[in-house]
């Protein structure tokens, strides 16, 4: 069936051919029948630009491969491409284990997971998604299925690889091991970018998870100031209750949202009563849900947007590029860029997949509505500002990026083309994100 079909941004849709295989037999044999314009596996569609769209080609949801077990012993799972991270923590969690990663949304496949390595806010002590991953199987471009393992130059070259190397079946990853369902949180509030950037790097490796939210409209002496959220998963002396996880939307966006919503000055509201309801100092203790994934609260939070959607920034530079932060921070907050969400983390060593984002540094991620003013030009320089400082922007969060930063941005860009060459000599595996980039 031909539908159109966009990421998470809700930007450029485009038509392909869109099927459901249900195993891996029916996988592999839609993968040997393949149209000329290539295939490109899908999920359930939280990549927010377009490396999960095919125009004129096949994409295949990968949804119908949800099989999954539970080695509580090791604490491995095995599970297939399709299985969400949200159905591997409503099982696990009451049996006292939880995901090794989880991004900002639990509404992400295993196979998503892996093809972006994602990363959450614990990436400065246990990196990202792909470092947990100890096999995975394969299907490549001649229809066969693979199992591959850390050190396999293939294996390289999917972690990370935005489903360009052949469709991920299957992963075996480690889980961790919980006492409860709640998390012990510190809750910080900062005056500027420079208390923030000074606090994160003295404090975070006190906790397991941390994040800095910041008020990007803020000027001035007050620029950059931030929430900071640390914490960790509580012991059971904290909580007397068995581990539980069962959460739910809490409303819906509505179907349709006017354009400007999210302005300058609702947005400037927003982040000027979050900032003050948080406390100087405080510990508290909050839900799982809660504390990982806030905007799963709202189904469809993307549509709040409006119709011309939203585009999502997120790069990385390395620690001792501080200026580079700083310089794009004071820049959108002169611009008056409007994001009505904008994260700050600080990122340790990266998985070893060849086009996995994450790398020791800063990293910076901001929602900002399409058609705001300057917008376009504006990003442009901050990719050369990245790209210069040894930095990079994030694929799966992507939809403008160009061809001629790659390079620059993916040092091991040419070795990883040289990988997929071998597997894919064809170029079956496409999608409009490596067309626009020239994967």
């Amino acid at each position: 069936m031909t539908t159109f079909l966009t990421g998470w941004g809700r930007t450029a849709p485009t038509p392909a051919v869109l099927t459901r295989p249900r195993s891996v037999e029916e996988l592999c044999e839609l993968i040997g029948a393949a149209p000329g314009r290539g295939v490109v596996a899908r999920g359930l569609g939280r990549s927010y630009g377009d490396a999960a769209q095919n125009a004129g080609g096949l994409v295949l949801d990968c949804t119908g491969l949800d099989g999954w077990t539970f080695d509580e012993g090791s604490g491995l799972v095995t599970a297939s491409g399709g299985v969400s991270l949200h159905e591997l923590m409503t099982a696990l969690v009451p049996r006292g284990w939880f995901v090794p990663v989880s991004p900002g949304t639990r509404h992400v496949t295993v196979g998503g997971a892996v093809a972006a390595d994602v990363h959450g806010k614990n990436h400065h002590r246990d990196s990202s998604f792909g470092a947990h991953v100890r096999s995975l199987t394969l299907v490549t471009a001649d229809g066969t299925a693979r199992t591959l393992r850390p050190g396999d130059p293939l294996f390289q070259a999917t972690v990370g690889g935005m489903g360009l190397t052949g469709v991920i079946a299957e992963a075996t990853f480690g889980c961790v091991p919980i006492e409860t369902s709640l998390m012990r949180v510190d809750v910080e509030r900062t005056a500027d970018l420079d208390e923030t950037l000074a606090t994160m790097a003295a404090t975070d490796d006190r906790y397991r998870y941390t994040v800095a939210w910041i008020d990007l409209l803020a000027q001035g002496r007050r620029m950059g100031r931030s929430v900071l959220t640390r914490g960790d998963h509580a012991a059971r002396t904290d909580e007397k209750e068995p581990p539980a996880f069962a959460p739910g939307a809490l409303v819906r966006a509505p179907a349709w949202a006017p354009g400007g919503l999210l302005n300058g000055l609702s947005v400037r509201a927003f982040n000027e009563v979050w900032y003050r309801k948080a406390p100087r100092r405080r510990t508290i203790v909050q839900g799982i849900a809660p504390f990982f994934h806030p905007l799963d609260f709202v189904d469809g939070w993307n549509r709040m947007y409006g119709s011309r959607g939203f585009v999502q920034y997120q790069f990385v530079v390395p620690f001792g590029a501080e200026e580079t932060l700083r310089g794009i921070v004071g820049a959108l907050s002169a611009h008056g860029t409007v994001s009505f969400l904008t994260v700050l983390k600080r990122f340790g060593p990266g998985s070893g997949g060849l086009l996995s984002f994450p790398m020791p540094g800063w990293t910076l991620a901001l929602d900002i509505p399409v058609g705001q003013r300057g917008l376009a030009g504006l990003l442009r320089g901050f990719d050369r500002r990245v790209a210069e400082a040894g930095g990079r922007v994030y694929l799966a969060k992507d939809s403008r990026l160009h061809a001629d930063m790659m390079a620059a941005m993916y040092p091991e860009l040419e070795r990883w083309r040289q990988i997929r060459e071998q597997a894919d000599p064809a170029g079956l595996f496409r999608s409009d994100l490596a067309r626009r980039l020239r994967l």
